[in-house]
């Protein structure tokens, strides 16, 4: 699992929204905050042209990886309102038999939502 985990992070760090959604289960649920997105649909629009506008990039600090459950712990830098902002996200990821990310859940220092 730790290879599907650095692919994730690559695609998302290289703003590939098809790359990104191909590392899912069809019906994956992702839970960041408050917001919680299942299936294709749902994070198809989560990882849209809004969020690669934020000018996102992640730097696994840790990766814990055991069986298909993995913990991450990651530096999160984005644009919010002009200015560049950091934050500090444990996350927590849960595989399918293919490799794919059936379940996230992301924890993020301050404000979970953005």
């Amino acid at each position: 699992m730790r290879g599907a985990v650095e692919e994730h992070v690559a695609a998302f760090n290289a703003w590939d929204a098809p790359r990104v959604l191909a590392g899912f289960a069809p019906d994956a649920v992702w839970i960041t905050g408050h917001d919680r997105f299942i299936g294709s649909v749902a994070l198809t629009e989560l990882f849209d042209q809004t969020l690669w506008d934020r000018c996102p990039h992640l730097e696994v600090r840790t990766l814990l990886v055991d069986g298909a459950t993995a913990a991450l712990e990651v530096v999160e830098t984005l644009t919010l309102d002009d200015e560049q902002q950091v934050f500090a996200l444990a996350a927590f990821l849960e595989f399918d038999d293919k490799g794919l990310i059936r379940r996230g859940r992301v924890y993020r220092e301050g404000r979970a939502d953005l």
